[in-house]
């Protein structure tokens, strides 16, 4: 029997309405939207994209959202200067700098700038640093969307050893510091994987949750899954032409008892945390 399919796609529109019946509420309150800008520098496609998505939803529930767009040339200067005016701005809440950047501006610089209470995207050091205690302010887009998706599709992770494969700073890392808080919807066992761990089809076999996000097309075959066990699908891959994830879904779906689908699962939740905690932050702006 094929798995249950975890619609981040259905998900996000029942949050998203949610969202929006708190930002009509900041507004009837505080006289204004939460605000969202978004900065961009040069003319990446795929981030044109990316952006355009974010904005698009600001609009649909009710967030006043900005672009500011610098050149391909701009300096680190420039771009933290910017940066700085919007820090500067009470009308904005969160600031979004759009990655990848050109080469010549230090990702880190930029990060770093941005004033932890408009990190939106939560991955400054401060609100890492909160999170890594025990206290977050705002949870990385994606690995919250993660587990609000298991969570609200009645997915326990209490007790459950959850395996992610891939550490890095945006999916990996922050996930398994999520699970592993003391809070409603985390308390796991969690196992982090990468491209130097030994038997890691042992490892995946054993999790009752496998989350994959490493950048390669159909990684996660069936024989590395347990049976009954639920999969999270990070993954972004382009395949002649098609979209595909991490998985090697046609097959893993006999196996698992949960998958989510490429595209349409993780994807659209990670745009509605953005939201999320766009209006957090306008409330704790605000002293709410």
């Amino acid at each position: 029997m094929p798995a249950t399919l975890l619609d981040g796609k259905a998900l996000a529109q029942t949050m998203r309405a949610e969202i929006a019946r708190r930002a009509s509420d900041f507004a009837r309150t505080h006289g204004r939207k939460p605000g969202l800008a978004a900065v961009l520098v040069g003319d990446n496609p795929a981030s044109e994209v990316y952006v355009r998505n974010k904005r698009k939803a600001c609009q649909e529930v009710g967030l006043e959202s900005w672009l500011h767009r610098l050149p391909e040339a701009a300096t680190q200067s420039e771009l933290l200067d910017l940066v700085a005016r919007l820090n500067a701005d009470r009308a904005v809440h969160g600031i979004l700098v759009q990655l990848p950047l050109p080469k010549q501006i230090r990702e880190d610089a930029v990060v770093r700038a941005v004033s932890p209470l408009k990190d939106v995207d939560g991955f400054g050091p401060e609100n890492l640093g909160l999170l890594v205690a025990g206290h977050p302010r705002y949870l990385p887009c994606t690995p919250f969307g993660i587990q609000q998706l298991l969570v609200r599709n009645g997915v326990n992770l209490d007790g459950e050893h959850v395996v992610i494969v891939g550490r890095s700073n945006i999916v990996g890392k922050p996930l398994a510091l999520i699970l592993m808080q003391k809070a409603p919807g985390a308390n796991a066992t969690v196992t982090v994987c990468h491209s130097r761990s030994r038997d890691l089809q042992d490892i995946t076999r054993h999790a009752d949750v496998v989350v994959v996000a490493i950048g390669t097309a159909h990684f996660l075959k069936a024989d590395m899954v347990r049976p009954g066990a639920v999969v999270v699908d990070v993954g972004i891959n382009k395949v002649d032409g098609k979209v595909v994830g991490d998985v090697d879904f046609d097959a893993v779906q006999h196996v698992a008892s949960a998958i989510t689908p490429v595209p349409g699962g993780v994807g659209p939740m990670t745009i509605t945390m953005l939201l999320h905690n766009t209006v957090e932050a306008a409330r704790l702006q605000a002293g709410a």
